[in-house]
């Protein structure tokens, strides 16, 4: 284990250690000989917490989590349970399903970007099925539908890794369950309530837990399609913290961001965790 501890120490914890100390100072990402870099205090702290922006962001993803987490992982279970099944040809809709998670998410957002379009895909689609009576939306321009859009995009170039590894999970349950939940007289529906889901114990814990990390570190999406617009509807907490640290140079600034934001995600990570273990326990 020693050669990934020291790749872990030297790549995560020292680089983290330096972000604490650089949050209580006003270093900058050129140095000045003019304006050495002096200790602040927690004075980034208070200015984050009351940067409107900040705020703003941080709600923008949590909301994306809330969103996408269920739907992503809702998806990905019905498609490992459907080709987990005796179905025809299953292997090839394995490999179709899981085709998006290894396209690099730069080119995902090209291809999507050209289907947001006023006319693209979703607005002729639209139009087809109102018969011209919806008007075209512009849904990365839209306040109200980019936010949404993106959900759509990720969720989408996501849920092929959740359906592999629900896929393990289903295969790891013993049959004799369900050749005894059948005998019984169970029905399709009490199979998977009663057998298949108290069997995904473990991996919905993990399924769930990765894919809420996986949605707060949203940035590329928003970086290629929206840079935080319209209105700051998509600016999230990464957008946010790049754009102070590299665009304005505010290190010190943004390396409390990072500390906050990584206090914010390792707090949900265990209220999730401790919700399933309860759950568990009173199941």
């Amino acid at each position: 284990m020693s050669p990934a501890l020291v790749l872990g120490f030297v790549f995560i914890i020292v680089p983290f250690a330096l972000a604490i100390v650089l949050s209580f100072t006003d270093q900058r990402l050129v140095p000045n000989p003019n304006l050495p870099t002096r200790l602040v205090g927690t004075l980034n702290y208070v200015r984050l917490f009351t940067d409107p922006n900040f705020l703003q962001a941080f709600w923008n993803t949590f909301l994306f989590a809330l969103l996408v987490v269920p739907f992503q992982t809702s998806i990905a279970l019905a498609l490992a349970v459907l080709i987990n099944s005796r179905l025809p040809a299953r292997n090839v809709f394995r490999g179709i399903f899981f085709l998006p998670t290894v396209i690099t998410m730069v080119v995902v957002c090209v291809v999507w970007f050209s289907m947001f379009k006023i006319d693209g895909f979703f607005n002729t689609v639209l139009g087809l099925v109102s018969l011209g009576l919806i008007e075209r939306v512009d849904w990365l321009r839209n306040p109200y539908t980019a936010l949404p859009s993106i959900v759509l995009l990720s969720a989408w170039q996501g849920l092929g890794f959740q359906m592999v590894v629900y896929l393990a999970g289903l295969q790891s349950i013993n049959e004799e369950l369900y050749d005894a939940a059948r005998v019984d007289g169970a029905t399709r529906w009490q199979e998977f309530w009663r057998v298949t889901m108290p069997g995904l114990r473990n991996t919905h814990v993990f399924v769930i837990i990765t894919t809420t990390i996986l949605a707060f570190k949203l940035f590329t999406q928003v970086s290629i399609l929206t840079q935080g617009g319209p209105q700051g509807a998509t600016n999230t907490v990464v957008h946010y913290l790049y754009e102070v640290g590299f665009r304005r140079g505010r290190v010190g600034f943004a390396a409390a961001t990072a500390v906050v934001f990584f206090l914010i995600v390792l707090i949900i990570s265990l209220i999730q965790r401790r919700m399933i273990k309860s759950e568990e326990e009173i199941t």
